[in-house]
């Protein structure tokens, strides 16, 4: 197709279903794990010693992983600690849409379902660098869908 530029993957929004649209609380200045694999059973066919029959399995799906510099008092954390230490879940939505110089969609949304927190981690402290300090929040889901434009 002529003309036709992927888009950057530098500019993207993430909201969860809990959280109000364009909240702070909800900006993240990295999402990894968007993977997908079908799973693959090997079955012997008595006789038949050259090869196994290969059939396709599940969908097995990655975590989603989300980093961004640390927040004091948020919505999201709260969520994760009642999860991690009060084993107190709330699945909930979180929908990951890349955007265009306009900040409006520039291309499928991912949306993922029933997610809940499986991890939550701070970066190293050191006194010798000058960086921020990063927490990562690692979600698990049922499945993702591609919602089209």
């Amino acid at each position: 197709m002529a003309g036709y530029y992927p888009p950057v993957g530098f500019h993207f929004r993430v909201e969860f279903g809990f959280l109000s649209s364009g909240s702070n609380d909800a900006r993240f200045q990295e999402v990894s794990g968007l993977t997908s694999e079908l799973g693959i059973e090997e079955v012997v066919e008595g006789g038949e010693n050259r090869f196994s029959h290969r059939l396709p399995n599940r969908v097995k799906f990655g975590n989603l992983i989300l980093k961004r510099g640390l927040f004091t008092d948020s919505q999201l954390i709260d969520w994760c600690k009642n999860a991690i230490e009060s084993f107190q879940f709330s699945p909930t939505t979180v929908n990951v849409t890349l955007l265009n110089e306009n900040h409006e969609p520039a291309a499928d949304t991912f949306s993922f379902q029933n997610a809940w927190p499986v991890k939550w981690s701070v970066s190293d402290f050191k006194s010798q660098d000058n960086s921020i300090v990063v927490e990562t929040l690692e979600l698990a889901y049922s499945h993702f869908t591609r919602i089209k434009l």
